[in-house]
């Protein structure tokens, strides 16, 4: 899963849910600034609520499979980046897996506890908390509070390929481009 025999570069499949995360990372994003310009009660408020919960439930769903891949080993990066900077690396990814995981569960205790379904493409996932609307209050300003910081992690992930690529000139964006290798 992590790479094509012979390659500098993560493998298609890792590949492919990278990117298609991110189209669902832009896909929760775009609902829930959207949803602001829709009159409260709407059905359009309503679906786009919808679409965010299904796409940050798809993400939940997807981030164990990234999580398996990190099982596998990576391609290296050529040339090799100081120490600090996989050090940072290492915590910009932990921070990004904590965000995949983290906020579609407070979304799914928030809707427990506001006594509300959690729906998944038709299934209706099991309220996991009794009903407790300052429960459901608490849970959402936390779920709110990591989707905010989601922005800047995603921002600043985005940030670090394009500066690996253009400043420093080694091949961290290309081993997930799926491209040719610049070698």
């Amino acid at each position: 899963m992590a790479r094509d025999t012979g390659v500098n570069r993560y493998g298609k499949l890792s590949i492919t849910l990278h990117w298609l995360m991110l189209a669902l990372f832009v896909g929760v994003y775009a609902c829930i600034e959207l949803k602001g310009f829709m009159p409260r009660g709407s059905a359009a408020r309503g679906g786009l609520m919808g679409l965010h919960g299904a796409f940050g439930a798809s993400i939940f769903v997807l981030v164990w499979l990234r999580l398996f891949g990190r099982l596998t080993p990576r391609p290296p990066i050529t040339p090799a980046p100081p120490a600090w900077q996989t050090g940072v690396s290492h915590l910009m990814h932990l921070a990004l897996y904590v965000l995949m995981i983290a906020t579609p569960v407070l979304a799914w205790l928030m809707l427990a506890a506001g006594d509300k379904p959690f729906p998944y493409f038709g299934f209706h996932l099991p309220a996991p908390v009794a009903v407790d609307p300052d429960l459901a209050k608490q849970l959402k300003h936390w779920h709110e509070l990591l989707g905010s910081a989601g922005y800047w992690l995603i921002g600043l992930h985005a940030a670090a390929g394009l500066f690996h690529h253009y400043w420093v000139g080694d091949d961290t964006l290309d081993r997930m481009l799926g491209g040719r290798d610049r070698t």
